[in-house]
Parts: structure tokens; C-alpha cells; sequence
């Protein structure tokens, strides 16, 4: 008798993060770019907040809202799922953002969600390694359900065992 097993480690470095990263961001640009929302100035500075998070394993997703002025109400979104125990050695390229509508009374939003890692931080800790982010990030009661739109699976964006799942809501 005879028994096979299978052991899976993570072997992904930050280079590999930041691989994957690069087509999320290049999503998050073209969706500024599309809307007209945001200048690639922002995109920059947003990028290295979430590069700086995800490089030290405390990013588990990051959201972009299109909403209403006046009501808030989510017209789009798309959000990008981080999965540092996948299966992909290379992902999709990044794209399918040519429906998000550049209405003149929407505005973009961006939702950073945190891994246990983070939380398990001190205060003192968290605030220290923010000291240096772009931009002045608050705590949000955003509904990140989008139970009022559809989703689809988009891209899967990944470099050895480190994926990014882009999902779309429409």
C-alpha cells in the first residue's frame, strides 16, 4: 500500500506582489481614465498605498465605487480580491473596463479592506506604518455587498501562488 501527499507552500516574494499588482492598478486607471474621475496623479498616490499594504500582507481587498452625487447610490464596482495561497503562475492582462460611465453627477470612491495581520497590529504600529501613506485613509460603513448588481468574475491577475480576483458589478 502506498500513500502520496501533497504539500503546497507559499513561495511568493514581493516582486511577485507587485506583478500581480500591476494589472490591478492598470484596471484602477483605466476606470479613472473611463469615468474621468480621478487624475493619474491620484492613481499614483492611491497605487503606492496599496503596493506598501499588500507588499507587507496587510491588504485582503481593494474596492472602487462609482456612486451618485446625490444619493450615494453604487452604480459600478469592481473589486479586487487578494489570495496569497493560490493556484495561477501567471495572470490575465487587465481590461473589460469600456462600460463605466463618465456621467457628470457620479464621483469615484476607493475601499481598502484589511487582512487579520493588520488588525493583529498595535495602534501604535498601525499608525506608524501609515505615517508615510499618499492619502489620508478614515474607516468607512461602505455596504460592500452590491446586492443591487450583478456580479461577474473578471480577470484573475496572479504571479506563482499570489492572485489578485478582479469581480465586476454592474
Amino acid at each position: 500500500m502506498s500513500y502520496n501527499t501533497t504539500t503546497k507552500t507559499s513561495t511568493y516574494t514581493v516582486t511577485d506582489i507587485r506583478k500581480t499588482f500591476e494589472n490591478c492598478i492598470a484596471d484602477i486607471r483605466m476606470i479613472a481614465r473611463r469615468t474621468g474621475k480621478w487624475d493619474t496623479t491620484y492613481v499614483d498616490r492611491l497605487s503606492k498605498d496599496i503596493l506598501k499594504l499588500a507588499e507587507n500582507k496587510y491588504l485582503s481587498c481593494v474596492t472602487i465605487i462609482l456612486k451618485r452625487n446625490n444619493t450615494g447610490y453604487q452604480v459600478r464596482a469592481a473589486k479586487f480580491t487578494v489570495n496569497d495561497n493560490g493556484n495561477t503562475n501567471e495572470g490575465d492582462r487587465a481590461g473589460k473596463n469600456y462600460d463605466w460611465p463618465s456621467d457628470e453627477d457620479t464621483y469615484l470612491t476607493v475601499v481598502l479592506s484589511y487582512t487579520s495581520f493588520w488588525h493583529a497590529l498595535s495602534v501604535d504600529q498601525r499608525s506608524k506604518f501609515s505615517d508615510d501613506f499618499e492619502i489620508n485613509w478614515t474607516s468607512s460603513s461602505e455596504d460592500l455587498s452590491f446586492s443591487h448588481l450583478s456580479s461577474d468574475k473578471a480577470q484573475l491577475y496572479g504571479s506563482k501562488t499570489y492572485e489578485v480576483q478582479k469581480t465586476n458589478f454592474k
